[in-house]
């Protein structure tokens, strides 16, 4: 569902322009150089990927190059496709108020939308039992726990009811909790094998992350009951890679290559090379910054590489997650200084070859819900004089050493990031020396992905300052990152992910009402309303705005980008090296 449209994204994913650019590439054989990608065929593909995953249960994941990889083997009802479109995919069709499979129903006094779900009648998982509405159900139920952390328990929590007609166990009827206009949009909601997994919940539900660590998704990975997709995970070597081969009981069109191998590279200044030796076939769009993607597609011109450089522009926002619970960024005035000292332009030109939009908040400009009004917004442009008085004025002296000082402490913060990225770590100096200048003093520290991202940041175990990315769909409730109710605690199993524990009651207010305000034009009034809060208070500091990018082989067919959350692997089955 679009609720989990925040989620957390891997800090190896490429940092690439928002602007658009044509594809470019050449059909010519690598030289002696490169890899010999023309003896490529379905046989095999190798693709590089510069973040690890954390878990393939879908219900408890989080990092993108988790999405990226599981979307081979696991699916939802419908998605949005490369074009921008939500497309039927386990569902027969979506129901809409339209077509009647979709009403709005009293019960109980209250109005509440009530759908139709239909499951593709060849639909099952990989052991051949059939996929059922009781795999949906049960997921909603294991995600209802207070003792399994699921990021966006609202996903799951909005079906007050999932009911299956006597007749028919695939044809299920979703109540939802109230009326909303986007009850449609299940790209999140994902089922669970009911007939391998309820016997570990009923044993393990009741302990604090006992399901999570028990579950056969941890416990047996490969387990083709797990899987639904065209891809059955089939083997597993952490730290290195992971291999997918066709299912067998795919509802959908065969998979057409053989085997893909998803092949852990964390630094990303190795891909190139990689690629070269043929260790690796394709770079995904977890690979390359935009700068390394530029260079080599100047070099793919040049030497006449059997490759080709994709640009997608996307809904992937770079920013800083301020943890206001830091007493020195309780201060309104602190974080404003904070943003103001920021030159995002001269960011964006330095590093991106001014490519790279410099970011105002959290919706991005391929969405319909983006504005860049200054009536509407508050908009901050670098200006160091301001940041210099909105720092005196919340009373930090510039000491002699060139840092500020109040009640004997100095105003230091700390930086953190998944380690290994190359243009992350750039964008940590670039930012330590531009706040160095307003007398803020700033380390970095950096983390593995599964850590800063497992741990630090879904747990806010960071002292001030997280440097990461959320990518979104189009219209996204941004309820789960916004809601003071999603920040995350032990209390409700570090579901959220408002990791900055931001409070406002307005914007609570909005964003509860957002979902179900049936009007377009007062959704949109809405969703500003929303931005205003967020520009004005600073929970965050905006960077910039963020587009796919992947290097193929020129032979490759049928490999498009999407720019949104559910990435190209939703289509993997289509893909073609022949």
């Amino acid at each position: 569902m679009k609720k989990l449209a925040f989620v957390l994204v891997a800090a190896a994913i490429l940092n690439t322009a928002c602007t658009k650019k044509d594809s470019t590439g050449t059909s010519a054989s690598a030289g002696a150089t490169s890899s010999t990608n023309s003896k490529l065929s379905n046989a095999e593909l190798k693709i590089g990927i510069s973040q690890e995953f954390e878990n393939f249960n879908p219900l408890i994941s989080t990092m993108m190059a988790t999405t990226y990889m599981s979307r081979m083997s696991i699916r939802t009802l419908d998605s949005i496709n490369a074009d921008g479109k939500w497309i039927p995919v386990l569902a027969k069709e979506i129901p809409t108020f339209e077509n009647k499979k979709a009403v709005i129903k009293k019960i109980g006094g209250k109005d509440h939308v009530v759908a139709v779900w239909e499951i593709l009648d060849n639909a099952m998982w990989g052991d051949g039992t059939p996929l059922t509405c009781a795999d949906f159900e049960f997921a909603s139920k294991v995600a209802a726990s207070p003792n399994v952390s699921v990021a966006d328990k609202e996903t799951y929590s909005q079906v007050e009811k999932i009911e299956a007609d006597p007749k028919n166990p695939k044809k299920c009827t979703f109540t939802y909790d109230k009326v909303r206009w986007d009850f449609y949009m299940l790209g999140t909601f994902f089922p669970l094998p009911k007939h391998l997994e309820e016997p570990i919940f009923k044993k393990y539900g009741s302990i604090k992350e006992g399901y999570e660590k028990n579950s056969l998704y941890t416990k047996d990975p490969t387990n083709p009951g797990l899987y639904h997709g065209a891809y059955l995970v089939s083997e597993i070597q952490l730290g290195d890679h992971v291999t997918f081969t066709p299912n067998p009981k795919f509802y959908g069109e065969a998979a057409k290559i053989k085997k893909i191998i998803v092949k852990l590279i964390p630094n990303t200044g190795t891909l190139e090379a990689n690629l070269r030796s043929g260790t690796i076939d394709l770079i995904s769009t977890m690979g390359l910054a935009l700068d390394q993607a530029l260079a080599f597609d100047k070099k793919i011109k040049e030497e006449k590489l059997g490759y080709e450089v994709l640009f997608q522009p996307s809904t992937v926002y770079e920013h800083i997650d301020l943890n206001l619970d830091n007493p020195f960024l309780k201060d309104v005035k602190v974080r404003k200084a904070l943003l103001y000292a920021i030159n995002k332009d001269d960011l964006v030109n330095a590093l991106f070859e001014g490519k790279q939009l410099p970011a105002l908040h959290l919706v991005t400009p391929k969405d319909a819900w983006y504005t860049d009004d200054p009536a509407k917004i508050t908009i901050y442009k670098y200006n160091k004089r301001e940041a210099d008085r909105l720092l005196d004025e919340a009373g930090w002296k510039m000491g002699a050493d060139g840092y500020r000082m109040k009640d004997g402490k100095k105003l230091s913060f700390t930086i953190m990031t998944t380690a290994g990225n190359k243009t992350r770590e750039l964008v940590q100096v670039y930012l330590q020396n531009q706040w160095k200048q307003v007398g803020i003093e700033v380390s970095a520290k950096n983390e593995p992905a599964r850590v800063f991202f497992g741990e630090t940041t879904k747990k806010r175990k960071f002292d001030s300052m997280a440097l990461f990315a959320w990518v979104s769909s189009p219209e996204s409730s941004p309820k789960v990152t916004l809601h003071s109710s999603k920040i995350p605690s032990a209390k409700n199993g570090y579901s959220g992910q408002n990791q900055m524990g931001w409070v406002n009651k307005n914007v609570d207010d909005l964003t509860t009402k957002l979902e179900a305000e049936l009007d377009p034009a007062k959704r949109i009034k809405m969703v500003h309303e929303i931005l205003k809060y967020y520009t004005d208070e600073v929970p965050v500091l905006p960077l910039y705005y963020r587009s796919d990018v992947a290097v193929i082989p020129t032979q490759m067919k049928n490999y498009r980008l999407t720019g949104h959350q559910f990435p190209e692997t939703n289509e993997v089955e289509k893909w073609t090296l022949e």
